[in-house]
């Protein structure tokens, strides 16, 4: 594999000014290579979307963002707005997480194609019309033709989806950020777009960074894996190796929280407690009121990302006792 794609370097995001900021994202540093497939994983309100979002500066008023993220050699970063528009859309496009909310209700999605390819093509009217039937086709949405000039009310929630990856695939982006793109869709519509987006990474080239909160969504289509936690990235590593070995408890009580064939009555594990707000995240490491491995250092020392195997790292002060304490998940489903 040649370098990475994107590289983000301490990747800080926060809410409000002085000493009322709030720190969602908190110096989050990873890799994308070419052709890989990236998944952050955690509960809701670990950060995943928020460092999904401000790696193309897509934040709600009051929101800043710091660090690096390096596209093609230039920092997004430090981009002016128009410089930043060539980029959005264009080379990185993003899937939202509802469809419902992120496709207008007025426009058909016709438009709503067209708006990318009118952005970032020199195609003209009937350019884009054909161009738009043709991302409708790629999709699998039938009658493509006729559906162009339907609203969004008109399609399921699975075809709604498929519109937004039309949407975000309009330019032919080399890098796709989806957002939790299967969210509320039944599992056979979720696997239908799961295949779908894989069979387009292998058709255009395309590097994907996968938001889900779903570990078996993980172990189905991603290469890669980074677990966010408080705003921090806790581990990462190869999937297999971190299903098969993970070297953090939180990752750990995630595997363990996952049903598996053949084990129906066996005890899930289970996570005690909350993540914490952003006003409250705990001294040491933010994981410590509800980790079962916790010491007196979790409590006083925030643990660095530390490599603890080849493309392996994880932030932990106990990561022997985690690792000595065996995955939590059989080993079919380690293996993907």
């Amino acid at each position: 594999m040649s370098g990475p794609v994107l590289r983000v370097r301490d990747l800080i995001t926060t809410f409000g000014q002085g000493a009322q900021a709030l720190c969602a994202v908190d110096g989050v540093s990873f890799d994308v290579g070419p052709g890989e497939v990236l998944g952050l994983v955690g509960e809701s309100g670990s950060g995943k979307s928020v460092t999904l979002r401000s790696l193309l500066r897509l934040l709600p008023a009051g929101g800043h963002v710091a660090g690096r993220v390096e596209w093609q050699g230039r920092d997004v970063l430090a981009m002016s707005e128009a410089e930043l528009r060539g980029v959005r859309g264009g080379q990185i496009s993003m899937i939202f997480q509802e469809p419902m909310t992120a496709l207008n209700p007025v426009l058909p999605v016709r438009v709503q194609i067209e708006e990318n390819l009118r952005a970032h093509t020199d195609l003209d009217g009937r350019g884009r019309r054909a161009r738009s039937r043709e991302l409708m086709d790629l999709v699998g949405i039938p009658d493509a033709g006729r559906r162009l000039d339907e609203y969004p009310h008109q399609f399921s929630g699975g075809m709604r989806q498929r519109v937004m990856i039309a949407i975000a695939l309009a330019s032919d982006p080399k890098l796709l950020l989806a957002d939790e793109p299967t969210t509320a869709l039944d599992v056979t519509i979720q696997d239908q777009i799961l295949h779908l987006i894989l069979d387009l990474r292998d058709a255009l080239a395309m590097s994907v960074v996968f938001v889900t909160h779903d570990l078996g969504v993980v172990s189905a289509t991603c290469d890669r894996m980074a677990v966010m936690y408080a705003g921090r990235i806790v581990e990462e590593g190869a999937v297999r190796d971190v299903f098969a070995g993970p070297r953090h408890a939180y990752t750990r009580g995630l595997l363990g929280s996952i049903p598996q064939a053949g084990a129906e009555r066996s005890m899930l594990l289970s996570i005690e407690g909350t993540p914490p707000g952003l006003a409250a995240i705990p001294p040491g490491c933010a994981f410590n009121p509800r980790c079962d491995f916790a010491t007196e250092i979790c409590r006083a020392v925030r643990p660095d990302l530390a490599e603890m195997a080849p493309v392996h790292r994880a932030a932990c002060h106990n990561a022997e006792a985690v690792a000595a304490a065996g995955s939590p998940v059989r080993s079919a489903l380690a293996d993907g």
